[in-house]
């Protein structure tokens, strides 16, 4: 255990370095993108929707250009990384804890002839080893909630944006209004206190000098998705069996259930916040 890290960021570095997580997100959650989708219909390939999420952030990011220096906070294996390295030139920071993760996403980087503009760190977005002003953009998608102390990762990404930067992420987010103990369930399985609210969020923002551009609701989508990795691992569960462990498939299933139920209930969003530094 890293003893500079929360307990819930060292929770989250054990498990996305186990080999059945490994081989879960690689191979069922969308290989590159291990994010929540933007689905256009209910059959779609969850690759091909996930990957969509990070196309439409790219476009309310502004024009970016290879003078842009980006930072991803949570960047798993590395496929928004590389969407952005490819499309617009620019070069990405993927700072993510798992090791093994890590190691994938160099491998995939070297393979597409990407190194040159993605370099992939091993840490914790939390405390981060750059400079004051170091970025143009911080991005992240659905890796938040893994932290313990998510105002100080608000005011970490403060510090790393220069004056006029823009910070877009998504977060899996209980409601402003969500009741005490209906997401426990989803909280014991990712040993976690609390999640962030769209509140929450603001809040922290506007106490660190970043300013609202606006955050684009897509809750719908977030049952949507975790129904459609549900579905999916049911259905290639024989096939899934010969790599990854019956308890950790047997888990899986179960915290996919309680994720699309409390989605379905209203207690959860999911959408597509922005901020600038002031």
């Amino acid at each position: 255990m890293n003893s500079a890290y929360s307990n819930a960021v060292n929770t989250a570095r054990d498990y996305y370095n186990s080999d059945d997580a490994d081989q879960f997100y690689a191979r069922v959650w969308g290989g590159e993108d291990i994010h929540v989708g933007l689905y256009e219909n209910d059959e779609e390939p969850i690759f091909d929707a996930s990957r969509r999420t990070v196309a439409h952030m790219a476009d309310m990011v502004g024009e970016l250009t290879p003078e842009h220096r980006v930072i991803d906070l949570g960047a798993g294996f590395g496929g928004a990384a590389r969407f952005l390295a490819r499309n617009y030139g620019c070069r990405v920071t993927a700072l993510n804890l798992s090791e093994v993760e890590n190691e994938r996403d160099r491998a995939l980087n070297e393979s597409e002839g990407l190194d040159h503009l993605v370099e992939v760190t091993d840490g914790n977005f939390e405390a981060t080893p750059f400079e004051d002003g170091s970025f143009d953009v911080v991005w992240s998608q659905d890796a938040l909630l893994h932290s313990g102390e998510r105002a100080a990762v608000v005011r970490e990404v403060a510090r790393l944006l220069k004056p006029g930067g823009v910070f877009i992420f998504t977060d899996p987010m209980r409601t402003d209004r969500c009741p005490d103990g209906v997401l426990q369930p989803i909280l014991d399985r990712l040993h976690l206190d609390t999640l962030g609210s769209p509140g929450f969020y603001r809040e922290q923002c506007a106490a660190n000098g970043l300013e609202e551009i606006g955050f684009e609701d897509h809750s719908q989508q977030l049952p949507r998705h975790y129904g459609r990795v549900l579905g999916e691992t049911r259905a290639r569960e024989p096939e899934l069996r010969g790599d990854i462990s019956p308890a950790y498939i047997e888990r899986m299933q179960k915290g996919l259930e309680h994720w699309v139920e409390g989605g379905d209930r209203g207690h959860l969003c999911w959408g597509v916040f922005r901020f600038r530094k002031l």
